[in-house]
């Protein structure tokens, strides 16, 4: 199993924001969308960073509220892991695990194609294990 069928299965859409926008604005998008995390892309399209609830829990612990009229250019992380939609669900997992990421950004070719979550990925594993066990009993029964 790969990324890929995790995108088809969830879609791909993202949402994204530009770097100018305040920590407040993103944090009421998070809200609305039910989602932990948004892509800031630049005037290029191109992933300038993420932002995520665990970072505007951070700036307000570190600078107070006032950070929540910052541009999310100032409180979002800048170096932003991706995968791909080749790698394999496994690798995935190892990965958001090394790097105690919740979030990553799904690229092709240089440009963002979807973003997966550890719940998405949890999902997708209990899935599989489902329709593996659905098998089993069927062939036992057969």
């Amino acid at each position: 199993m790969s990324v890929k069928a995790i995108l088809d299965e969830k879609g791909r859409n993202v949402v994204t924001v530009g770097p100018q926008m305040t920590v407040q604005q993103a944090a009421i998008l998070l809200r609305d969308n039910h989602i932990g995390a948004v892509v800031i892309l630049d005037a290029d399209d191109q992933i300038a960073g993420i932002l995520t609830e665990r970072d505007i829990v951070a700036a307000i612990a570190k600078q107070g509220s006032t950070c929540l009229e910052r541009p999310v250019a100032a409180v979002m992380w800048q170096n932003v892991y991706c995968c791909t939609e080749d790698m394999s669900v496994q690798t995935l997992m190892e990965m958001m695990s090394k790097l105690r990421a919740r979030h990553l950004p799904v690229e092709r070719n240089g440009q963002l194609a979807g973003i997966v979550s550890i719940g998405d990925v949890i999902k997708h594993h209990i899935r599989a294990i489902e329709h593996e066990t659905e098998q089993i009993k069927a062939y036992i029964a057969g």
